[in-house]
């Protein structure tokens, strides 16, 4: 199947981002990653990214999007503790209202300045936690937003969008970068790479859905 021009890439240097990185090399001839400030909790989330877009040889562009951590409380751009299960009434504290929306319209707008009308991202319904603006309606609604306001053609490519943990790890597996995406990239919300703290809960995520991966793994062979 012939290749599609070009596609760019929101990144953040962790698992999801990264698996859409090369699922994005696999299917364009050229990618871009773009990647957010938002007042997040560490910088190291910025270095990796940036680090790993180097090794791996695409371009890379950081925007400052800080304005964010300035128009809600959350414990992602806040020092308050972290839910560790998602509340019954409401969302999670790390959810960041708007975020994806923002990140979206910052990323067509930067996407249509290189001439660029796939924009690739890594939110998934299937496995996530609780945010509304994973969901595969908000993006089909923000991608018709998107097309409106600019009169353009964009398509919002969601790759992990009906993958849980698990299957996002054989996804990895199945571009040959499994061990890159375990090793290099940083999901932990206490900064740390790989396995990360382990208790934050996108640590607590990721290690189920690799547990789960690694026992299916071994049983099928």
């Amino acid at each position: 199947m012939k290749k599609k021009k070009s596609a760019l890439v929101l990144f953040s240097g962790g698992q999801d981002s990264t698996t859409c990185l090369f699922w994005a090399l696999k299917n364009f001839s050229s990618v871009r990653t773009l990647c957010f400030t938002y007042g997040q909790r560490h910088s190291e989330e910025v270095k990796i990214a940036k680090a790993l877009a180097e090794e791996v040889g695409v371009p890379f562009q950081m925007l400052d999007a800080s304005i964010i951590s300035q128009l809600s409380v959350n414990s992602l751009t806040a020092d308050i503790k972290m839910d560790e299960e998602k509340p019954a009434d409401s969302y999670p504290n790390t959810f960041v209202p708007g975020r994806n929306l923002l990140f979206l319209t910052f990323a067509a707008v930067v996407a249509r300045s290189h001439g660029i009308f796939d924009i690739v991202t890594g939110v998934s319904e299937a496995d996530y936690s609780g945010y509304p603006d994973c969901r595969h309606t908000f993006i089909l609604s923000a991608n018709a937003a998107l097309n409106l306001a600019m009169d353009e053609q964009f398509t919002v490519h969601t790759p992990l969008m009906w993958l849980n943990k698990a299957e996002e790890w054989g996804m990895a597996d199945d571009l040959g970068v499994f061990d890159f995406v375990r090793n290099k990239t940083l999901t932990c919300y206490n900064g740390i790479v790989a396995d990360g703290c382990g208790n934050c809960p996108a640590c607590k995520l990721r290690k189920h859905g690799l547990d789960t991966y690694l026992t299916y793994k071994s049983e099928k062979k």
